[in-house]
């Protein structure tokens, strides 16, 4: 199992930042989600998958179909809401502004035809007095599988930074949606904006550290392929399929 750990974060990590960079081994191992053969994506999830993809693109009518969709499936108000906050960190502010501003539009239209969406939970107030850069720290290490560090960091202190605490902490603390949900977000968006096939790399093994299964992500892949763009699926499959070739012949990445 620690081989495996140490195989994905150095696939992850080099994928993003460089030949130069170092991993420690974690004190104690860290519990992987049980993952499930071969299952196969629900509505809701499909919905988030449309969702980011056109959050990320930034085609607002289309986008506008998939929220539509996303609420029939069952998704609420709070749950879509936190997916297009957290991809400003992958798409950028205007995008998910846009996005945020879209929802609004939608909720209200549909209010007016009497349908009243369920408002969903919203997230745990983080304790005032926690340690914003060390909680970052524990969820990275958790999300990823072990602790990292790398010369990109120490090159630009303030990305280490503002990774730590905003993202791994600010975001990744919020608890109204599983880090699994997270990562269907990453990846649907990452894998529709096109030339960030390392990041996109690295999100597939962290999505698989998670709780996606490789049945799930192909599933992923074949929606972005036919509903977001084929030059899109294509680049996505691409990537997705030589991971899993990398998985099938080196089995610490198991």
């Amino acid at each position: 199992m620690i081989l495996r750990r140490t195989a994905l974060a150095m696939g992850i990590l080099l994928a993003c930042t460089g030949s130069d960079l170092q991993a420690k081994q974690p004190a104690k191992a860290v519990p992987e989600q049980t993952m499930q053969t071969d299952p196969r994506l629900t509505q809701s999830q499909q919905a988030i998958v449309t969702i980011s993809a056109f959050t990320a693109q930034g085609t607002i009518p289309q986008l506008t179909k998939a929220l539509n969709a996303g609420l029939d499936a069952g998704l609420t108000v709070s749950e879509i809401k936190e997916i297009l906050v957290q991809l400003y960190a992958y798409a950028g502010f205007p995008r998910s502004l846009n996005a945020l501003q879209a929802f609004m539009d939608v909720l209200k239209e549909r209010k007016q035809r009497g349908i009243n969406d369920p408002a969903g939970k919203e997230p745990s107030l983080l304790p005032a007095d926690r340690n914003r850069r060390q909680f970052g720290t524990d969820n990275q290490t958790k999300l990823i599988g072990m602790p990292i560090k790398g010369g990109i960091f120490e090159f630009a202190p303030a990305i280490d930074q503002f990774l730590k605490e905003h993202l791994f902490g600010d975001i990744f603390g919020r608890d109204n949606l599983d880090w699994k949900t997270r990562e269907l977000a990453t990846i649907s968006a990452l894998a529709s904006l096109g030339g960030v096939d390392s990041q996109l790399r690295s999100h597939l093994n962290i999505g698989l550290h998670n709780g996606l299964s490789e049945g799930e992500l192909t599933q992923l892949v074949s929606i972005i392929q036919t509903s977001i763009g084929e030059k899109e699926g294509a680049a996505a499959s691409q990537v997705w399929q030589a991971l899993r070739k990398e998985r099938a012949g080196n089995p610490s990445m198991k």
